[in-house]
């Protein structure tokens, strides 16, 4: 089939490049130019594992294209993804700004000829696919087509699996013809036997919404837990052991840290919230899960002042990690950024690592000193936080990463390495949820 994507993002790239795997005609499209040459050149503008190879593969092939103009692809595509962004808020008001994805169905209108199927891919609330319906319509009378819901699950740092073999399928729909043009675009995972939701288009559309919303919520949660664990001298990564095994609630999402960020989460939680007032409905844990990620932040830089003396004015931290998560430089919302600019902003010098994200963190932090390598980072630091749990930071040289420290202290905000450990090395430890002595410790 011949399939148009509208955007080049992380979810244009990684859907266009993984349809054409499929063995699909795939077209990605984008307004920026300069990006479109670099992507035709094989140079990739995000990190994401296994990405480059499949771009590289179906480029050669013939099945995937790069392109800014929306002839001859629009006219010749069965099926159109609009995969742009929709940005945190419009004003901060919190609501998803939409305006990219009624520009790319305004632009795509008139170029629309034979019957085709419309899908979003981006995130969007309940009842843009209807606002992409009228906007095609007025702006093109003599369309044939109908809009559907597709949205999209991908982990980054996990998109390529995710994409190839996915948990389930959401397509939303009020055509049958549409339904049957777009089980054709997935038929390879048909074959895989994947789960297929199939429903109306709001509910498609409240779908990804309410699930990024509760695994935001377990994060919290266990966020919550581990603060309480800190007072009662308890152990919260043996309370997740004990909970994740249930086989009602899972393991995954239950891991104490500095507050969840990224591209989705945070934007989502507060477009539900929105989506939920505007229709007269009390999210109110929705509402507790995004005041809880923000006081988890803040907890966090208490944490490090206190480890470093009381006060950050004069001090020297090295940060580890700038990504809100491994396998990607995806700086969103990250809590690094936030907890970073605290510091500075408190008087501290940072020196800062990260295996991928430092030019995209470069760009929203001033005055942080970026270094080659994690020891080059601790050299002449006061205190070291661990902030992303990169593989390569589980191993660390941790006696080479004392001697580099100015004094021996380190603050664990992914809880990498056990307290006991620690201490015998002669650090002074700092971990979330995990008091230094209490009791036997779960091996992680």
């Amino acid at each position: 089939m011949k399939i148009a994507v509208i955007g080049t993002g992380y979810v244009g790239l990684v859907s266009g490049a993984c349809f054409a795997e499929f063995g699909h005609e795939v077209t990605c499209m984008d307004y920026d130019e300069s990006k479109i040459i670099r992507l035709s050149e094989g140079q990739i503008p995000i990190y994401e594992p296994g990405l480059e190879a499949i771009i590289k593969k179906n480029s050669q092939a013939g099945r995937l294209i790069f392109s800014t103009e929306y002839d001859p692809a629009i006219p010749e595509a069965e099926v159109v993804f609009i995969s742009v962004g929709t940005p945190a808020s419009r004003r901060g008001d919190g609501y998803a700004d939409l305006s990219y994805v009624y520009e790319a169905a305004r632009q795509m209108a008139p170029h629309l000829r034979d019957y085709t199927v419309v899908v979003n891919k981006s995130t969007v609330p309940v009842g843009t696919a209807a606002q992409v319906k009228r906007i095609i319509s007025e702006t093109n009378p003599s369309a044939t087509f109908d809009v559907a819901s597709n949205p999209e699950f991908l982990r980054e740092g996990a998109a390529i699996n995710d994409f190839m073999r996915p948990d389930r399928v959401v397509l939303g729909l009020d055509s049958k013809r549409a339904e049957e043009v777009l089980q054709s675009v997935y038929r390879p995972l048909y074959l895989l036997e994947t789960p297929f939701v199939i429903t109306t288009i709001e509910t498609a559309e409240l779908i990804k919404y309410a699930a990024n919303a509760f695994l935001a919520t377990k994060i919290s949660f266990i966020n919550e837990v581990a603060n309480l664990c800190e007072e009662i001298g308890g152990n919260v990564q043996d309370v997740a052991r004990g909970m994740g095994l249930d086989g009602r609630i899972g393991k995954k999402f239950l891991h104490a840290g500095p507050g969840y960020g990224g591209s989705c989460f945070p934007k989502d939680t507060q477009a539900l919230l929105r989506i939920a007032q505007e229709n007269g409905v009390a999210f109110r844990i929705v509402e507790a899960v995004i005041e809880v990620n923000a006081a988890q932040r803040a907890r966090m830089t208490r944490k490090i002042r206190q480890a470093i003396g009381g006060h950050e004015s004069g001090k020297t931290v090295a940060v580890l990690g700038l990504a809100f998560k491994p396998e990607t430089d995806d700086v969103r919302d990250a809590p690094a950024i936030t907890i970073i600019s605290k510091l500075v902003e408190h008087g501290a010098s940072v020196r800062a690592h990260d295996p991928q994200a430092m030019d995209e963190a470069a760009k929203l932090l001033a005055g942080v000193k970026f270094c080659s390598t994690p020891y080059e980072a601790c050299q002449g630091a006061d205190a070291v936080v661990l902030m992303t749990e990169w593989n390569e930071y589980r191993a660390l040289d941790l006696l080479r990463i004392k001697s580099a420290l100015k004094s021996p202290v380190f603050v664990d905000l992914r809880n990498v390495y056990r307290p006991a450990a620690m201490q015998q090395l002669g650090f002074s430890y700092h971990s979330v949820g995990r008091s230094p002595v209490n009791g036997r410790k779960y091996q992680a």
